[in-house]
């Protein structure tokens, strides 16, 4: 044996039942992961290129290979492309407006104001409402004609403003619907960043004021890099959420008018139980599904440098 070999040290009786017991405890979880995700996304991926359609389920017979023809239908149509376009503009505009405006929030809250604890209760009522729910409040308030906004809108414009159709306007859907998400989403990011932000330490932000940093320098060199692990997750799952955003889409517009919201929740559902294409439908989420890790890794990537500098 060599001067620097290690000497393996018998595993103990205790040390191997404890292990036993700790791979039992995680048995049931593997299982779970591999039956109902693992599983499904891998039969997903092997029918977006099979002709597969609802009657191959009802007679049972197997799909066959159509030589990557879903794919090449979706993009030469435009719709994948489309979907795609609306997707990342969508997440991107809300993900960013959610922590800007979260952000401004936490620090609110995480003042010494008044009726703090009261103002956190209530905030988290629009996060508790169903998602459907909240689409179909939002659908009131856009009404074109007895929505509430539109009769703000006609009170500040002295009636002279009559035609406010958002969800109705190709140019204004998308953005009815990112101002709805952020309604329901803002609340729980506001509340981990103030969770975050609590834990900054007191002492480093009073001697950064003894040696004259002003509020801003003292948010930008000491609060952001102590919550720099809270804002990771927190935009990480907003990012996941709004990729995944099907309900408020589809309880709203439905993808249009005139595709304006399609996204590719909406195109892969519209496939797939609409056309009764279940191999469509399912090339769609497996671009969805790839997009989707792709962004999330640049992001990572993106933070892990802004991290290190």
């Amino acid at each position: 044996m060599g001067k620097h070999a290690q000497v393996r040290v018998p595993m103990t009786a205790r040390e191997r039942n404890d292990r036993i017991f700790a791979g039992a405890l995680l048995l049931p979880s593997v299982l779970i992961t591999v039956i109902f995700i693992l599983v499904p996304v891998a039969d997903s991926v092997i029918k977006s290129f099979l002709d597969f359609k609802v009657k191959n389920i009802i007679s049972g017979t197997p799909g066959s290979w159509n030589h990557f023809g879903n794919y090449i239908k979706l993009f030469s149509s435009g719709r994948l492309g489309m979907a795609v376009a609306h997707t990342l503009v969508f997440v991107a505009a809300v993900v960013i407006a959610q922590f800007i405006l979260g952000m401004i929030l936490a620090l609110i809250l995480n003042s010494d104001i008044r009726f703090t604890r009261f103002v956190r209760s209530i905030m988290m009522a629009p996060w508790v409402v169903p998602t459907i729910i909240s689409g179909l409040i939002w659908m009131w308030m856009y009404q074109p004609q007895y929505g509430l906004l539109k009769y703000l809108v006609g009170i500040f414009s002295g009636g002279k403003m009559t035609d406010f159709a958002i969800l109705n306007d190709p140019n204004t859907a998308l953005l009815g619907i990112t101002i709805a998400a952020l309604w329901k989403q803002i609340p729980l990011t506001t509340l981990l960043l103030v969770s975050g932000l609590t834990n900054v330490s007191a002492d480093l932000l009073e001697a950064a004021t003894i040696d004259g940093a002003n509020g801003v320098k003292r948010f930008v060199y000491i609060t952001i890099p102590s919550i720099m692990s809270v804002i990771k997750i927190t935009v990480s799952m907003a990012i996941i959420e709004n990729f995944k955003q099907f309900p408020l889409f589809w309880t709203m517009t439905g993808g249009g008018p005139d595709n304006a919201t399609t996204t590719l929740a909406i195109l892969s559902y519209r496939e797939a139980f609409v056309s009764n294409n279940l191999g469509s439908g399912a090339a769609v989420t497996t671009v969805w599904m790839l997009l989707m890790i792709v962004v999330v890794f640049v992001y990572n990537r993106v933070f892990k440098d802004v991290e290190m500098n």
